[in-house]
């Protein structure tokens, strides 16, 4: 027999035991979920750093790892604990962080593990938290739906908010420790300011000063984000900020070409399909495009695996400065030679093949992220910010916002002849094929059912035609028209805090049909990987202590 124990965590129900017989279906079908994905090593050549810089990484990692701590206590990465389990199960558990399927709903794993589902809330509420407790307690607690805070029982039942500098208060204080470390070493006077504000955040809760300090970055070769930052892991409510962290290598020939378009988003505000109350708002004018090199990620980063990110969340910081979008283009080639150019021989009719582009890829992940600094978010009729009134709902209707944008902004490019029709073209094939991709990633992800609604939409307008051999070929000026008329209905569920209008919009066109259900299990049975995952930072290649510096980048230490 096997057993598989539950970790006596405080957001637990009393200790269960749970046996699992070892069977060769268990096993095997480990084995099987593996091949789903591509295990990519992130190796980076940091021989650009200066030799203050090249000893501040090491401390940046401690400082990561930190992050990585805490998020396996959010995400519930470790409800789990192995007694007796193979490599291989021991190594999806890695994958997932969990014992749950994060590209198929959370469903479990282990077919013998169906009575352990996982909390919406993960591990940030109580297991059996419900709407209607906590939005009666929150009406006379507020902190409760703080970002930075965990939601607990207290013995009589009282729902109480913790604050993550107290509930992580040794996590907060080690990353805290690094940073000034690292700050008293680089060679930049700027990020050494970030960094000694951030270890001040991570001791305060207050992260609003290191934001604004962030957004003033811009010569510096290395980077980092870390703290609570994204609310995808809180599938409850959508409060809750999840401990992540990424090391930055800034690519400045790259960076050089993109920055051009931060000066271009008000002029794109005020192009917006919708009427002027809806496009009123003016985005900050701070903004920065990045091309990046990820060294390392944690926590939240490293199960999500992005290819970009728009920060910060802060939307005050966002109205008073703009955000900062930066590409990782050694994620995203990882993504487009693995995944992107396989799909494309499988789904796309011959004819449109040779239009999906590594360029097109990185553009319009590019313009995505300049998307989220465009349309509205407050809403119109006193609902208050967008994000309160859709809830859970919002960063999925926000995903959609920002990737319908991304062709709006092309077509406006094409118009003002900035971009060639070749290019155009080649950027709506590319984004067509990556609607597949992003479905794949099953529907807890937020990208994958904005998606998997654009993709419905289209078909019932007659975007694309699917070919008797299962492949596709897209209609490109049909294609922009349905998407502008998308954006616009957007647009207006969100300045209107239309959460109803949301959930019927996704009962509608949320569903995946038979037809790209085939489809989808063709670009599997063909070896297509799901996602990639970044072994040289993934649990199960982690040791207890983190490697020697010198050897794991083999040029720290001159």
């Amino acid at each position: 027999m096997r057993l598989l124990r539950l970790f006596a965590v405080s957001i637990l129900l009393p200790l269960a035991l749970f046996s699992v017989p070892a069977s060769a279906s268990t096993l095997d079908s480990a084995e099987v979920e593996l091949k789903k994905f591509a295990f990519v090593s992130l190796d980076v050549d940091l021989s650009v750093l200066s030799k203050g810089d090249r000893q501040v990484v090491p401390l940046l990692i401690e400082a990561a790892e930190a992050m990585e701590g805490v998020f396996r206590q959010q995400s519930l990465a470790d409800i789990l604990s192995p007694m007796d389990l193979t490599p291989a199960e021991q190594k999806l558990l890695a994958v997932h962080y969990g014992p749950w399927d994060r590209y198929a709903g959370f469903k479990p794993l282990f077919p013998q593990l169906m009575d352990l589902p996982r909390p919406p809330g993960a591990g940030f509420y109580p297991p059996d938290m419900d709407r209607a407790t906590f939005s009666a307690a929150a009406e006379k607690n507020s902190a409760l739906k703080s970002a930075y805070s965990m939601v607990r029982r207290s013995q009589e039942g009282k729902l109480q908010a913790v604050p993550y500098r107290q509930a992580y208060q040794a996590a907060h204080q080690l990353a805290a420790e690094k940073l000034r470390q690292a700050a008293a070493v680089t060679d930049s006077q700027d990020f050494a300011r970030y960094l000694n504000l951030r270890a001040e955040a991570l001791l305060s809760d207050d992260y609003r000063p290191s934001d604004m300090a962030w957004m003033s970055m811009r010569g510096n070769a290395l980077d980092l984000i870390i703290g609570p930052i994204e609310f995808y892991e809180d599938q409850l409510f959508g409060h809750k900020a999840a401990h992540e962290a990424f090391l930055l290598l800034k690519d400045q020939s790259w960076s050089a070409r993109l920055n051009k378009l931060s000066g271009a988003l008000p002029g794109y505000q005020k192009l917006l399909p919708v009427p002027a109350a809806y496009r009123a708002e003016i985005p900050g004018d701070a903004s920065d495009l990045g091309a990046y090199d990820l060294i390392w990620v944690a926590g939240d980063a490293a199960v999500t695996r992005p290819i970009a990110v728009n920060l910060p969340n802060d939307p005050v910081v966002q109205q008073a400065k703009g955000s900062r979008r930066l590409q990782f283009k050694n994620a995203m080639a990882a993504k487009f030679n693995t995944i992107m150019q396989p799909m494309a021989g499988l789904l796309l009719d011959i004819t449109q093949r040779k239009d999906v582009t590594f360029d097109g890829m990185f553009t319009n992940t590019m313009l995505h992220e300049v998307g989220h600094g465009l349309g509205i978010r407050q809403t119109l009729n006193g609902k208050g910010s967008v994000d309160d009134a859709l809830g859970s709902d919002a960063w999925m209707v926000e995903e959609a916002k920002a990737d319908l944008l991304s062709l709006f902004i092309t077509d406006q490019l094409f118009k003002q002849g900035e971009i060639s029709a070749e290019i155009r073209r080649q950027r709506y094939v590319t984004f067509f094929l990556s609607t597949f991709r992003a479905i794949r990633f099953g529907p807890s992800n937020s990208h994958a059912r904005e998606n998997l609604i654009r993709f419905n939409i289209m078909k019932e307008q007659g975007v694309f035609k699917r070919n008797a051999d299962g492949r596709y070929l897209m209609d490109l000026e049909k294609f922009s028209r349905v998407n502008q008329q998308i954006l616009t209905q957007v647009l207006t569920l969100q300045g209107d805090g239309d959460h109803e209008g949301v959930k019927a919009w996704e009962k509608r066109y949320g569903v995946m049909d038979a037809e790209l259900k085939a489809d989808l299990a063709r670009v599997e049975a063909a070896g297509v990987p799901k996602d990639v995952v970044f072994y040289n930072r993934s649990p199960m290649y982690r040791t207890k202590h983190l490697p020697p510096p010198c050897n794991r980048w083999n040029l720290m230490c001159d």
